[in-house]
């Protein structure tokens, strides 16, 4: 069981990487424009871990009969997810963080489809994920918009 958790935790640990090289900038989103959805910035600490944990749960389930499709998809969601945090907070670009989220959001939607060929049960932990990309698109594509 220990052994288990510590593949899971290997998992899991990267998904973090950008949210520790990248400090999100609360005073930067306040900057902004937001429309009248957008969360405060605290929302983010708490989806995100829960998020990166069911996705991390999701990869460990399918990890064992994974195919180059969901391993191409894997990296190419994992890349875009941690390069968010750089291009919006890190060179401040609304533009290239809009392109990246639909980045993310395309191959999340691949993902899923692959991780529910392969395995039906972990393919839905990555449902919530997919519903919050729609909304950060959205989320995004309004803060493009207005500023």
């Amino acid at each position: 069981m220990f052994k288990k958790f510590l593949v899971y935790l290997l998992f899991l640990l990267p998904w973090f990487l950008s949210s520790i090289i990248f400090r999100a900038d609360s005073a930067y989103y306040y900057s902004l424009n937001q429309p009248f959805f957008a969360p405060p910035p605290w929302i983010f600490g708490v989806v995100w871990p829960i998020l990166y944990g069911l996705i991390a749960y999701s990869v460990y389930k399918t990890s064992p009969i994974s195919t180059s499709n969901y391993k191409i998809y894997l990296l190419i969601n994992y890349v875009s997810n941690q390069l968010f945090s750089w291009a919006f907070f890190g060179i401040k670009n609304n533009f290239l963080a809009l392109a990246d989220t639909i980045i993310i959001l395309i191959s999340s939607l691949y993902l899923y489809v692959e991780s529910k060929i392969l395995n039906k049960n972990s393919a839905k932990y990555l449902i919530p994920y997919i519903i919050w990309n729609i909304f950060a698109l959205v989320l995004i594509f309004s803060v493009f918009i207005m500023n």
